[in-house]
């Protein structure tokens, strides 16, 4: 039993990382074809840093989920804060379940309902063009939210409830207790969500694709565009440094987390 469960997990780990390790092995390939490997070359990764196109689209990639990730943190943080704070267990379900609702729905009718919307909009103030990087904001935004929630909202369930009662009794304000003893608690969920929502924002090309116009192009756009032709090999660099940077924040996080965890276990080691 222990050997099927080992290949089991071997072959999920296969299927899951197979075309990460394609990906990164033909972006050094020499030939330029996937048919064969030639030999080991650098050129794909000078080629990239020469196309102007795509480095600007990768710069609309990251500003895009640097900018939406940052305001769906804080817009998930606090409704995460409204839903725990409710004072009646209906509404904490209600809203719980209505946040839940966004993450359920298909991307494309979440993606074409966006697009409906900004361009009704656009008819009411008379706007001849409205589509851009405002409305890709507000997308990716609205579509973060729900995660940003659901990674803070245990945080605040498992907080101990008697610190926030304690800092008030001694003084502290409402804000001054949610900035010293609450936002500590919970902010590793906020991290968790932060690092998500950056993940799925750059990642997302339905709903980008919807509410996008052709002064602003994301990365998945631009390489959704070269598929009618043929993908450039620099594509491929390009992936193997995104899945780097990623891994590298990834270790980060979870050094950081681990680093956190330990100190907070010798201050409660030195109360005792």
């Amino acid at each position: 039993m222990k050997f099927l469960s080992r290949a089991y997990i071997l072959i999920i780990f296969l299927l899951l990382y197979a075309p990460i390790l394609v990906v990164i092995l033909f972006s050094f390939n020499g030939s330029g074809s996937l048919s064969s490997f030639s030999g080991f070359t650098t050129y794909w990764y000078r080629e990239l840093f020469r196309d102007g196109e795509a480095l600007a689209a990768l710069k609309n990639s990251l500003v895009l989920a640097v900018c939406s990730s940052l305001l769906a943190t804080v817009l998930g943080t606090l409704a995460a804060f409204t839903i725990d704070r409710a004072k009646r267990q209906w509404l904490s379900k209600a809203l719980e379940s209505v946040n839940n609702i966004p993450m359920m729905n298909p991307d494309i009718v979440t993606g074409v309902s966006m697009m409906l919307l900004f361009v009704g909009v656009a008819g009411i103030l008379k706007l001849s063009s409205f589509l851009g990087f405002w409305t890709m904001l507000i997308a990716h935004t609205t579509f973060n939210l729900p995660y940003v929630t659901l990674s803070v909202l245990p945080k605040f369930r498992q907080m101990d409830k008697h610190l926030t009662e304690a800092a008030l009794d001694l003084g502290c304000t409402p804000a001054q207790t949610f900035f010293r003893v609450e936002l500590p608690n919970i902010l590793p969920g906020m991290v968790s969500g932060l690092m998500m929502s950056f993940t799925l924002s750059l990642d997302d090309f339905v709903i980008s694709h919807f509410v996008s116009s052709p002064d602003f192009k994301t990365l998945p756009l631009y390489i959704y565009n070269q598929t009618a032709h043929e993908v450039k090999f620099s594509m491929y660099a390009l992936c193997t440094l995104m899945i780097l940077v990623i891994l590298l924040l990834l270790i980060a996080v979870n050094v950081a987390g681990s680093v956190g965890e330990r100190r907070q276990k010798k201050l409660q080691g030195g109360r005792k």
